[in-house]
Order: structure tokens, then C-alpha cells, then sequence
């Protein structure tokens, strides 16, 4: 691999963003631009039995309002992100606004359009609806019992789907076992509160063009989805995905406003934008689940089987795609161990909570919380050490690669890893300390965490692919464009792009511009998801600069007088391996090949463009004659150690310490895997200990701000140690694996082990995320009775 790859080069546009000038959706002004308000929904269920909008009509400032019965026949059901029933789990239609019947606190049922944002607001109030409340539940395992309110009409029961992983026979070891134990993990619901919230600004042209500007991790689709849903050809709109502040997954798309603003906007005859308020955005929710599971193990602390039973409270289902997350809650299982025997079920329960939508873990943090609690039990059930118990189960590296009934595991060094963490947390001495403060009364924690996270998803029948497509382009300068059909979600994978590009081309990356998201510029692609820029948006233009430089090489040896493969591109030139004296600058060779090209003798190459599709080989979406099959190409992990205090008389978490190790295989830049890295433990900090979105009895919300829903900030966090290993796929484009997700489940689970091990001596555990101060005092008290 080239060693360019490796310098930490500054990221594009960085000081724009540093310095506030980057622009996102807000900042986007269009002449006579009007703006919508959208009226939502009191009760998580009630009929509709009328809308009075007459008052709202003759506000100051108000050109339209709009009803869901009024937007029905003017606009078509939104398709799904990824429709359950193309796994065989049931479904629903959806609008953009309600109709009859609303199944979600904060389901849209009416918008106004105005002059200014205060006056669309303010109509809101005047618009009056008659509702005819009606039962509801909130609880998953309430929503499955006989006489649950349903949700959906033809539904008989409030489950989803339903999904089995199982090898081998987990029932009849788990009856054999001369050691078993069981219990309950609960994950809360929480989002991914990105600083800038979701926003859209339609603009219909003269022709009947639609130009969408959009806050969205998924240009191409939404694209697609619009011209489907608003009944018009694919070529007549445009979608352009702005600067995003965060992703996260809580810009996939299939929201009900994507439709809904284009919609006003037709009506009204003039651009309409609308931007999601901080209350709008804390109705998304995600990765609310509950584990029940019973595993088998040995004198020595080898797991022999493992059984888990996973609910998953989606909410109400929508368009949007986070009810995957319960297929990949249960597809992770069983982790970076060897478990040859385990049952898995995973299922998907609708409630009257609003949908889920995309959260960076996807399900994967709810599997490792389960699984490495339970290894932590195992440990103490036999007075082992945690890192010996895992070190026990680890697949070994010389099995890679390794199936499971819904993985291909491509590549790992798990001990390694983790022997890597321990050394950098200095893990040895921090026990001793914690046997001497414990002698004193404190009650100190140290956990370990070990994560295995699923990249790159490949889901075929739905716009969620795994390949990508990236065009490469030399202009007579020299410099290189590359559009490519992956975004950004804020992260900056557009410098690791242009890295990937300038190495392969031998210029710097600071020649090399990368266009994203626009969707009248760029070849189709799938966005941002599932860790994917990179290994196939980044590997697609690889390829395609390749093949640029192929047709520059045999320029240059037409030029140069030499063989093509006795060509060196580097530092901006190309010169004879033999003799670097006899060399070209790339521009005067870019140069000569558009205006030379034909007139001279062999040079017969006129252009200097390349668009290439990059499919990883590690995708098996057919099941092999056992059964198995892998949507998921690529297996970054990670590998934490967490410290933590615990006060005794208020039940507060104080982090005291933290460590955390990556493998991603192959690093383009250091510096963005690391700030992924970083970022991703504070998320899973957060969910571990402060993130909620509690529901109170009347099915409203009860965290509708950031007073309210308690994200960690900097004095919340201790320091973070990091380190990171390399080991590549054999499967991918130069080794890549996706860097964006990990982190987030190794910290949940590292944090819930080491309040745990805190709370040992108690004799108490707390298996319910967050890990709140309420609840672990209650925990603490509950010790003292």
C-alpha cells in the first residue's frame, strides 16, 4: 500500500468548519423563501375525528395550511427505507400527514406555511383538532399480551418480526451444563441528539423541477423515493445533501417532512423550508431493548452455550429504518467468541412510542452489552479474572475467517487487542489499587468492554446496498475531482478520499477536490451508513483513478520513451524508474494528453476519467448449504477498559479512567479515525450512564430538551487513552474495514462492567441502562436493607 496513506493530512475544509463559515441547511436563503411549521400529535392514540383550520387561515403572514386529508390525495405513501416484509415481517403504509388515526405522540397532522418561522409557529395554536383518544401501550412485553391495543389495521398482535440465529443445540447443553445461570439486561431508549437537527428547503422550478436541499445521509435514495412518492420522473429532481451537523443515522431518510415540505411548496408555488426543533428531533428515538438470557459454562470459564431472547421496542414503525437495528441486535451474536452452540431470537414489537430511526451502534451496542455482561458473570461466578474468562473465548486468529449463521468474520486479533487495553490502562495496577481502596470503604470499578461491530450492510431489494459507485477525473492542470456517490455525515471522509485518490495518482491530496450529494453531479450511490465511505466509496475511486492512471502511463511512456511499467508517480511527477532525471510534471502530462492526444504518434488516449462500482467480496447474501450467509462484509472491533467511583450516598458515576483499543484494518488517516473513535466512546458513555427518553404514564415524552435529556460533556469525561492495531481484511480494497461505528458498544459495556464490579462488594447489580444515579442508589439502599 502506498505510504502516503498513512500522513495525517489536514482535513478539507476544516477550517470552515472550525470557524463556523461551513454553511449547513439553515444557512441556505432561496428568494422569497416561506417556512412550515408542522402540528403534531398530543395523544400516542387517538381517532381524528375533525380538523378546524378556518382560525389558523386568517393569521397575519399565513399562504397555506394543510391536513392530512387534504395532502391524500395530493401525494403518495412514502416508501420504507427497508420494508420489514421483504424479510417476512409485516408492514404498514405511510403519509405525510395523518389522515383518520394517529398511533404516536408527535405524529404530524397538520402544517402551516408563512412568511417567517414565528408566524408559521404561532398559526400552529389556532388550528384546532378533535381527538377521540384511545388505549394505548407503551411496554414491549404489555404490547404482546392478548389484550393489547394493536396499532395496525389487519395486525392481530403488535409483533413485527421475528428473528432466529441459532447454531448448533444450545437447549440441550444448556440441560446438560454442570454450570448455568441467567438473568435480564435492559437497554433504555435514547437517540443521537445531533448538534443540527434535521431541515429541508423545496424549491419547484418554472419547468416543474424540484431542487431539495436536505439534511440527509442519503441523497440518491431520497431522490428516488421522492419522484415515487410525488409522481413525477427521477430526472426531474434534484437532491442536494448539505454540510450535516452529524448523522448519526438520525438523517436516514423516509420521515414524513421529506414529502411533506416538498409538498407545501408545490402548493404555494414558492420555496418552503422547514427545520426541525430540538422538541421535534428528541421524538426520534432508538435501541430500546431487553435481553433475557441463560448460558452454559465450564469449571474454567469457557461458555458452552448461550440462549438470549431479545425484545426490541421500535415504536410505532414508520418509513424509517430503525427497526433494523433488532436484526442486528440479534446477527451479532455471538461476538468475538467461540460459542458453537446458541439461540438467538430477535424480535421487533410496535408500541405507541414515536419510530425508531438510525443511531450509531445500530443494535450492535445492545448485543455487546448483553454478551460482555455476561462473560463479566461468568467471571464472577468462578472468581476468574474478566480478561482471562475472555481471553478463554476469543476466536483464535488462526480460524479467521470464520462463519457464524449470519457472519463471515473477515479477519481479528482479538487477544491482542484486548492485552493491548490492559497494558495501556496499566490494568494490573489499577486491581491492586482497587483492593486497597475497597479496603477502605470506596466503592471503585473496573471494567472491560470488547466490541465486534458489523460494516457496510449490504441489503438487496432496497435502496441499502453495500457497493458504491465513484468517478475520477483529471483536468489539464493536473488537479483531480472526484464525484462519488457516498456522503459525509460531518466527519470529514472526504479528506481520506482525496488521500486514497492523490496516492494512486502520485499528487498531493490538497490537488484533489471530492464533490458528494448532489445528485445532478454525482453517480448513484447509497450515502452514508454502516461505516461505508471509505472501504467502498473510497475503494470504488481507487479503481477508477487506476485506471486514470493507466491512460497517464502510457502518455508518459510515449513522452518519456520508456515502458509503462517503468514509470514512477510521485510528489506531483512521473519519471523513469531508471532515470528520475527524465521526468514530467503532472500538469504539463495532463497537459499533453488533451492537447496532444491523436497528434502525436501512440499517444491515443483522450480522456482522463474513470467512473468505477466497487463491491466487496465479502458479502454472501445467499445462504451456503449450512444455511449461513453474511450481509455484512467487514468486522472493525475494539477493546476498553473503564474505571469508575461510585458515591455511596447519592449513587453518582464519577469516570476515573478510560482506555480504549481499535482495529479497523488499514488506517487511510490517523487523526479521522481517531476523532471517530473518541467520539463513538462518548456516545456510548452517554447511553451508559445519562441518556433517556422516558415516557410518563400518559404516553408523552418526557425529555423534550437538552435540560432534560443529560448528554455528557467535557468535565463529565476523564481523559481517553487510545491505541489502535491493524490487522486487514484479506476481503477488502487494501485492507479497509469501516471506522465509524466502533466504540459506541465497547464504552456501554465497559461502563455497565465497571459500575458493576463498583457495586460488587454490595452484592447488588444494575442491569438497567442508563446506569442514573437514582438507579444505582436505589441498587446501593436496596444492599443496605
Amino acid at each position: 500500500m502506498p505510504a502516503p496513506l498513512f500522513e495525517q493530512v489536514r482535513r478539507k475544509d476544516g477550517d470552515l468548519v472550525l470557524t463556523g463559515r461551513g454553511g449547513y441547511l439553515d444557512d441556505i436563503v432561496l428568494p422569497d423563501t416561506l417556512h412550515a411549521a408542522v402540528l403534531r400529535s398530543p395523544h400516542p392514540h387517538a381517532t381524528i375525528r375533525g380538523i378546524d383550520t378556518s382560525a389558523a387561515r386568517a393569521r397575519p403572514g399565513v399562504r397555506l395550511v394543510l391536513t392530512g386529508r387534504e395532502a391524500r390525495d395530493a401525494v403518495g405513501i412514502i416508501p420504507h427505507f427497508f420494508d420489514p416484509a421483504l424479510v417476512g415481517g409485516r408492514t404498514a403504509d405511510f403519509r405525510c400527514l395523518a389522515v383518520d388515526t394517529v398511533v404516536y405522540e408527535g405524529e404530524p397532522v397538520a402544517a402551516v406555511v408563512a412568511g417567517t418561522v414565528h408566524a408559521a409557529q404561532a398559526a400552529l395554536d389556532a388550528v384546532v383538532v378533535d381527538y377521540e383518544p384511545l388505549p394505548f401501550v407503551l411496554d414491549a412485553d404489555a404490547a404482546l399480551e392478548p389484550d393489547a391495543p394493536t396499532l395496525f389495521d389487519g395486525w392481530d398482535d403488535n409483533v413485527l418480526i421475528r428473528l432466529p440465529f441459532a447454531e448448533g443445540d444450545a437447549g440441550a447443553v444448556l440441560a446438560a451444563a454442570e454450570h448455568v445461570l441467567d438473568g435480564e439486561i435492559r437497554i433504555g431508549r435514547y437517540q443521537t441528539a445531533p448538534l443540527e437537527t434535521r431541515g429541508y428547503l423545496a424549491s419547484w422550478g418554472p419547468d416543474d423541477r424540484l431542487t431539495f436541499y436536505a439534511s440527509t445521509q442519503n441523497p440518491h435514495p431520497l431522490r428516488s423515493h421522492l419522484a415515487e412518492i410525488l409522481d413525477v420522473p427521477e430526472s426531474s429532481v434534484r437532491v442536494v445533501a448539505t454540510r450535516l451537523g452529524g448523522g448519526f443515522g438520525h438523517k436516514f431518510h423516509g420521515y414524513p417532512e421529506e414529502s411533506l415540505v416538498c409538498l407545501l411548496a408545490r402548493l404555494v408555488g414558492a420555496p418552503v423550508k422547514w427545520v426541525e426543533s430540538r422538541e421535534e428531533c428528541m421524538l426520534v428515538g432508538a435501541r430500546e431493548f431487553v435481553h433475557r438470557f441463560a448460558v452454559a459454562y465450564d469449571g474454567d470459564g469457557r461458555i458452552l452455550a448461550l440462549r438470549d431472547r431479545i425484545l426490541g421496542n421500535v415504536g410505532a414503525l414508520g418509513a424509517s429504518g430503525g427497526w433494523g437495528m433488532t436484526f442486528v441486535a440479534g446477527m451479532a451474536f455471538p461476538g468475538p467468541y467461540r460459542i458453537k452452540d446458541y439461540d438467538v431470537e430477535s424480535v421487533a414489537v410496535v408500541t405507541h412510542k414515536p419510530p425508531w430511526n438510525g443511531a450509531r451502534g445500530y443494535g450492535k451496542e445492545s448485543a455487546a452489552l448483553a454478551i460482555e455482561r455476561i462473560v463479566d458473570l461468568v467471571a464472577a461466578e468462578l472468581a476468574l479474572d474478566p480478561a482471562v474468562v475472555r481471553r478463554r473465548n476469543f476466536i483464535p486468529p488462526e480460524e479467521f475467517p470464520y462463519w457464524t449463521a449470519a457472519k463471515h468474520l473477515d479477519s481479528g486479533r482479538y487477544t491482542a487487542a484486548l492485552d493491548h487495553v490492559l497494558d495501556l490502562a496499566g490494568y494490573h495496577e489499577l486491581r491492586r489499587e482497587q483492593a486497597r481502596e475497597r479496603a477502605a470503604g470506596r466503592l471503585v470499578g473496573v471494567g472491560i468492554g470488547f466490541e465486534l461491530t458489523p460494516e457496510g450492510g449490504d441489503f438487496s431489494g432496497a435502496l441499502l446496498r453495500g457497493f458504491d459507485t465513484s468517478t475520477v477525473r483529471m483536468d489539464p492542470t493536473g488537479r483531480a475531482t472526484v464525484l462519488t456517490g457516498v456522503t459525509s455525515p460531518g466527519t470529514g471522509n472526504e479528506t481520506g478520499i482525496a488521500q486514497l485518490v492523490a496516492a494512486e495518482l502520485g499528487i498531493s491530496p490538497h490537488d484533489v477536490s471530492v464533490v458528494q450529494g448532489d445528485t445532478d453531479l454525482c453517480p448513484y450511490g447509497y450515502g452514508n451508513f454502516s461505516s461505508r465511505s471509505l472501504t467502498v466509496g473510497g475503494a470504488a475511486a481507487v479503481l477508477a483513478a487506476r485506471d486514470v492512471r493507466d491512460t497517464l502511463a502510457r502518455a508518459a511512456a510515449v513522452l518519456l520513451e520508456t515502458p509503462p511499467e517503468n514509470l514512477v508517480f510521485t510528489g506531483g511527477r512521473v519519471h523513469a524508474l531508471d532515470a528520475p532525471e527524465r521526468a514530467l510534471r503532472m500538469r504539463d502530462l495532463a497537459g499533453a494528453v488533451f492537447r496532444r492526444t491523436i497528434a502525436l504518434p501512440g499517444l491515443d488516449d483522450a480522456q482522463l476519467e474513470s467512473t468505477r462500482t466497487y463491491t466487496p467480496s465479502n458479502v454472501h447474501n445467499i445462504p451456503d448449504e449450512q444455511g449461513r450467509w453474511s450481509p455484512y462484509p467487514s468486522f472493525p472491533y475494539s477493546a476498553h477498559v473503564t474505571v469508575v467511583e461510585i458515591d455511596p450516598d447519592t449513587g453518582v458515576v464519577t469516570l476515573r479512567g478510560y482506555s480504549g483499543v481499535h482495529d479497523c484494518g488499514t488506517i487511510v488517516n490517523p487523526v479521522l479515525v481517531e476523532s471517530q473513535f473518541l467520539g463513538a466512546i462518548a456516545m456510548g458513555i452517554g447511553g451508559a450512564l445519562w441518556e433517556e427518553l422516558p415516557y410518563g404514564a400518559d404516553g408523552r415524552l418526557r425529555a423534550r430538551t437538552f435540560k432534560q435529556y443529560l448528554m455528557p460533556r467535557a468535565p463529565d469525561l476523564p481523559w481517553i487513552n487510545t491505541g489502535h492495531q491493524v490487522t486487514p481484511s484479506p476481503f477488502a480494497l487494501l485492507g479497509m474495514k469501516g471506522s465509524g461505528e466502533s466504540g459506541t458498544a465497547g464504552a456501554v459495556a465497559s461502563v455497565a462492567n465497571a459500575v458493576n464490579d463498583a457495586l460488587a462488594p454490595l452484592g447488588v447489580r444494575v442491569h438497567e441502562m442508563p446506569l442514573s444515579a437514582p438507579r444505582v442508589l436505589s441498587a446501593i439502599r436496596e444492599a443496605r436493607r
